[in-house]
């Protein structure tokens, strides 16, 4: 689920420390989703990502919170967000894993 990427930054350093295979799987939104920036991750099929702008915790769009958040992401990856302007808005929008 979502939250402060504080809280999910330390499982992200650690992964990337040990080089241990990283799933995601199910149902992963918002601040979740920088754990695409593990260096081993997989999607596993059938997972559902949610992403949305970032904002601060007065849910005020926030440009460095969504830049955070999308530096998680490959370059191919950023460009699907940033074509559907899914992060311009606090609407969640989805992509589900195909492979």
């Amino acid at each position: 689920m979502g939250g402060g990427i504080y809280k999910f930054q330390p499982v992200i350093d650690e992964a990337n420390r040990t080089g241990e295979l990283f799933r995601i799987k199910g149902h992963c939104q918002s601040a979740c989703t920088t754990f695409l920036g593990i260096r081993n991750v997989r999607v596993e099929r059938g997972a559902r990502l949610l992403v949305h702008a970032g904002h601060d915790n007065k849910r005020n769009i926030s440009a460095y919170w969504t830049d955070r958040i999308m530096s998680a992401y490959n370059a191919p990856l950023r460009q699907y967000p940033v074509a559907g302007h899914y992060m311009e808005t606090l609407a969640f929008h989805t992509n589900r894993a195909q492979r």
